[in-house]
Order: C-alpha cells, then sequence, then structure tokens
C-alpha cells in the first residue's frame, strides 16, 4: 500500500531505520517461547535436543515426573518418551519500544527447530508492527501473507515489510505468547494509566482506547481491569452504566466481573432498586448477588408464564373432565408420599411450569389411553407419573428436569401397589 498521509508517510520512513532485536531480546525470545525438551530413550539414553549431549538415565520415574538437568548446558528439560526424533514449534514474539514520539509493537515469528542429537536450531523473524501515534491514530506495517484455506496468517517471510490497509483483518490482531520484559512506553500513555501491565489486553486493544477513550482511560487509571477488559472485548453501551460505574468507583469497590456485573445492574433495573446506591452496586459478594436476582427473574418469568398457561388451559378443560373425570378423587398414600390425579388442566401447566418437564407442552392432558399423577411429600412436587389406561403399568415417573429423584422407585411401588384403583374407575365408567 503506497502511503498516503503525513502519517503514513513517517510511519514508513521511521520503520525502515527500527535497529535488529537485541542480543538480550533474541535470547529471551529462544527461552521463554519455547518448552525444552529431552529425549529418552527405551534403553533409557537420554539426549538433550538444546545441544546434543547425551547420557544414560538413572531415575527414569523421577525424570518422568520432574524432567532433569542437561550436564553438559545446564538447560531445565522435559523429558519426551518417544520415537520421533524432529521437533518443530511456532510462537509470536513481541516488543514493546518507541521511536521518535511513537509507540510501537513489533510481534515477531519465533522458530525453533528440535533435532535428537544436534543443537537446536532457532530464527526470529518480524512479520507484523502496530505504530500508534500520541492521538490514538494507528497504522500497520506488516509482512504478505500467503493464500491458504486452513491459516489466515501464513506470512510469506521472504516479502519485504511495508504499509498494509486492512487493520481490521484478524492476522494482524496477534495475542503473543511472551512480550519482553523491557519496554519503552511515550509519556501520553503513561499519563492516560498504563503502568506496563496489559492486564490481559492486547497492545492493540489497549493502546488506542485509553489514547483516545475517557472512560477507557477512567478505568484504566481506577484499577477497574475487568470492567475495562468487558468494556473492550464486547459490544455494548457503557454510558447505561457509567454513572453506577463511577459509584463504584467513589466508593473504592473493584468490580471482579465485568459481564457478571453489567447483568446484575440490568437486573436491579428491572426490579426497580436504586443503581445509583452503594448498597446495590458495591455487593460483598458478587456472584452470589447475581445469582440471587437471576433465581428470583426466573421465578417471575415462571409465574409470568404459569398465568399464559392457565389461560390457554380453560380451552381445554371440558374435554379433559371428559376423557379422565372418572379418575378424579383417586389419592393414595404410604404415610410420606401422597399421590393424586391430576383434576384440571391447570394444573397440568402448573406441573409442568414448576417441575420443567414436557407434560404441558406435549398436552399429556389430550392423551387418550394415559393418566397422570403427581407425587407430593408435604406439598412439595417431587415426581409426575404417566399410568398406560391399557397396559395399567407406569410408563414414566419423572421428577424436575426429567431427572429421577431418590423417591423414584417407592413412588413406582406405590403407584403398582395401588393400581386396582384406577382398574375399578375404569370397570364403572365402562
Amino acid at each position: 500500500m503506497k502511503p498516503r498521509t503525513r502519517i503514513q508517510k513517517e510511519v514508513v520512513r521511521l520503520s525502515n531505520g527500527l535497529p535488529k532485536p537485541t542480543e538480550s531480546q533474541t535470547a529471551y525470545a529462544f527461552e521463554h517461547c519455547f518448552k525444552h525438551y529431552a529425549h529418552r530413550t527405551k534403553g533409557g539414553i537420554i539426549t538433550c535436543t538444546e545441544c546434543g549431549h547425551r547420557w544414560k538415565s538413572k531415575h527414569q520415574l523421577a525424570e518422568s515426573i520432574c524432567g532433569c538437568t542437561c550436564p553438559h548446558c545446564g538447560k531445565e528439560l522435559e523429558i519426551l518418551d518417544t520415537r520421533k526424533r524432529v521437533f518443530r514449534e511456532n510462537a509470536y514474539y513481541s516488543v514493546i519500544t518507541t521511536r521518535k514520539g511513537y509507540q510501537v509493537v513489533r510481534y515477531f515469528m519465533a522458530r525453533a527447530t528440535f533435532k535428537v542429537g544436534q543443537p537446536a536450531e532457532y530464527s526470529l523473524n518480524e512479520v507484523v508492527q502496530w505504530w500508534f501515534a500520541p492521538s490514538g491514530k494507528s497504522e500497520i506495517i506488516a509482512r504478505l501473507r500467503s493464500m491458504h484455506t486452513l491459516y489466515y496468517d501464513m506470512w510469506n517471510e521472504w516479502s519485504d515489510i511495508a504499509l498494509r490497509g486492512n487493520k481490521s483483518h484478524k492476522a494482524y490482531d496477534i495475542d503473543a505468547y511472551k512480550t519482553y520484559p523491557t519496554i519503552k512506553v511515550i509519556p501520553e500513555l503513561k499519563r492516560n494509566g498504563f503502568d506496563g501491565d496489559l492486564h490481559n489486553l492486547t497492545p492493540q486493544e489497549l493502546f488506542p482506547a485509553i489514547l483516545t477513550d475517557s472512560r477507557a482511560e477512567t478505568l484504566m487509571k481506577a484499577g477497574q481491569y475487568p470492567m475495562l477488559r468487558h468494556y473492550l472485548h464486547r459490544t455494548f453501551n457503557i454510558g447505561d452504566y457509567w454513572a453506577s460505574i463511577k459509584i463504584c468507583i467513589r466508593n473504592g469497590y473493584t468490580i471482579s466481573d465485568g459481564s457478571m456485573w453489567c447483568d446484575m445492574i440490568d437486573l436491579l433495573r428491572h426490579f426497580g432498586k436504586d443503581t445509583h446506591s452503594p448498597k446495590y452496586v458495591c455487593p460483598t459478594d458478587l456472584k452470589a448477588e447475581h445469582d440471587r436476582l437471576v433465581r428470583k427473574r426466573d421465578r417471575q418469568r415462571e409465574r409470568e408464564q404459569l398465568k399464559e398457561r392457565k389461560q390457554e388451559a380453560k380451552k381445554y378443560e371440558k374435554e379433559y373432565r371428559k376423557l379422565k373425570g372418572k379418575f378424579f378423587g383417586i389419592v393414595f398414600t404410604d404415610g410420606t408420599l401422597n399421590i393424586r390425579v391430576l383434576e384440571s388442566v391447570a394444573e397440568f401447566a402448573e406441573e409442568g411450569t414448576v417441575m420443567h418437564h414436557c407434560v404441558w407442552s406435549n398436552s399429556y392432558y389430550l392423551k387418550k389411553n394415559s393418566l397422570i399423577l403427581s407425587a407430593t411429600i408435604d406439598g412439595v412436587r417431587i415426581e409426575t407419573i404417566e399410568v398406560s389406561l391399557k397396559t395399567f403399568k407406569v410408563v414414566q415417573s419423572r421428577g424436575a428436569c426429567n431427572q429421577n429423584t431418590e423417591y423414584h422407585d417407592r413412588i413406582i411401588d406405590l403407584v403398582d401397589s395401588n393400581m386396582s384403583l384406577i382398574r375399578k374407575r375404569m370397570r364403572k365408567a365402562a
């Protein structure tokens, strides 16, 4: 891409003058971007893939668990028991630096080749540069990418590194495996709260945000890092929550989970609570308060759903009474369990809503050859039972969410032992 703007022309010129990675930066990449292995044969011969030195294993079990140290180069190694003799690894590595008032993030493709019996081979090739002006504007300088059906970041490492236009392409949104610990930062980033810690964000996410967005800057300076990550990773209107966020900041409350906290604020609004009050927006246990409000909202939805279902049930009450009215009044117990026939379609609606199964949605009240009973203990529903009016056997007995309860077998035995009551009603009706 040909540079057109003043910043693009300046960035291209400055990029050409960037120095090569220092020996220290290169050594750090090779040391920390890869695992270092020792190859062990069945005969117990260990080969360091770092320097190629070989020696005889002495404590095979301990070495398998804790690894070993090469007596020649002193490298800490992880034991590999395999017939494979060549190992290749790639990793992204970054260096954060400055250049003539610009913040620069340099991404390298680090490669390692380990061959048993030979010294390790390493390479470091720069593939992408992100340049950030103090105003927050950014430009990308990168190598070309080869066409590939599986990999979007198959870099053509023999191509020139040049200005690229499509900054939104995911190939440039690199999350480096390791970053060189010594970084240089422009004064504007320090002024806006950056202290050298990226807080699980990439530089291309964090730097333009705190340079251009006052709310991101405020969250950074206030130490609200989880909320900052949520703000930058999700598409939502932070203005809807900003007043509550400022309450948290003023009260020294750190939001531990941005997504969960925003959900909690939405629920508080739904229930008409004051989202400007520290009592509500600064809970001691965020998860517990969030879960409590979710359960409350679920119960409210159940009540609304039940009300709608009962309205719908009125259309089928007459038909259900005609089909199963002869069984109404059947009740039996063993002293703890109480089992009774459902006597209205409204009861089906309530049973399905409370137990979260399909006795209502699949219209069991219209099944001619099925009789539905409900087992309870002290008025609490335990399981819903279906009895076949052809075979007079229990077809199924389901607890909440179709799970069997500890009373499952006992319920079936109790229904089977009282099946004569159902048979008797059938004979009378006939």
